[in-house]
């Protein structure tokens, strides 16, 4: 049980809701073009899940590698770095859930696309494979690209557009631009969940060499970057409502919004070694937003 607990904590569980609202919301924009397949659904949110795993067990292993997960880090102690998993083990741990995380994609495209054409076929497997990539990549490489403050785009790309959007086509077959726009605001939302553990590890980030969005900003503008990314994700949520609007309770996502704003104010206002409950807050509130602006589409 402690060797079971000590991993659930390694793979954040309070990360992996943000998998399953951007999947969530996917669904709910895909339910009325005629019904959920709830096979497909189901493998799209293992899928999703497992990818979170791994890009938070490589996060793990890349940060301790590179000497990120030092005394100066002020987040909870990982893994690795408070010595109850040794590189080794978590690289181990990162490689199964990899491979576990290209199996589900791969059984999930074969069931959802099914005898499709090659072109295709070809692209969601080549999004797929990005998509272990991007969580490979963020710091488990010898250049890791989240060092060099690319961490909110690629977070942005692949917990909106690419997820909404992958799992909306997965249901109906069709691409339809207009999700985009609930694409965005669930990436602008995982965005900002990062940039609160990035604001939150600024000072040992800036001295370790990595270059986050909150260290190019500094700390200040950070938080600014902070109220943009809330308030852009609202905008597009309503501006989606706006343009396909059929009843006031697709509305219902509004309602979370003092929670988006409490979060705000908290980030404003916080010392930075505080700022850590703030992460599951704003998860959480993510969930429920996502939650709530389903539960408004399909009951339009």
């Amino acid at each position: 049980m402690r060797e079971f607990g000590l991993w659930l904590s390694a793979v954040r569980p309070r990360t992996l809701v943000l998998a399953f609202a951007s999947v969530l919301t996917g669904l709910a924009l895909a339910a009325p073009a005629g019904g959920i397949n709830w096979l497909t659904a189901s493998l799209t949110v293992l899928t999703a899940l497992l990818l979170q795993v791994l890009s938070n067990l490589a996060n793990d292993y890349g940060d301790s590698l590179h000497g990120l997960d030092g005394t100066a880090r002020t987040g909870p102690v990982r893994a690795v770095q408070g010595g109850q998993v040794t590189l080794a083990q978590m690289r181990r741990a990162a490689i199964l859930s990899a491979l576990l995380a290209a199996a589900a994609g791969l059984v999930l495209v074969r069931l959802a696309l099914g005898q499709s054409g090659l072109l295709l076929l070809s692209t969601f497997l080549l999004l797929g494979g990005a998509a272990i990539w991007a969580a490979i990549a963020y710091t488990a490489t010898a250049k890791p690209y989240g060092y060099a403050g690319l961490g909110d785009v690629m977070v942005f790309a692949f917990f909106g557009p690419v997820a909404v959007a992958g799992t909306h086509f997965l249901q109906v077959g069709v691409f339809d631009a207009a999700v985009l726009l609930p694409g965005a605001a669930s990436g602008l939302l995982a965005t900002a969940v990062l940039n609160i553990n990035n604001i939150r590890d600024l000072e040992g980030d800036r001295s370790s060499g990595k270059l986050s969005v909150p260290v190019r900003l500094g700390p200040a503008r950070a938080r600014q970057y902070h109220g943009a990314l809330l308030a852009a994700a609202v905008t597009a949520s309503l501006v989606y409502v706006l343009l396909n609007y059929s009843a006031p309770v697709q509305l219902l996502f509004l309602l979370a919004v003092p929670l988006l704003a409490a979060n705000l104010r908290a980030v404003c206002n916080l010392h930075a070694a505080r700022l850590d409950p703030m992460l599951k807050q704003l998860a959480i509130s993510t969930l429920i937003y996502s939650v709530l602006f389903a539960a408004g589409h399909v009951l339009a």
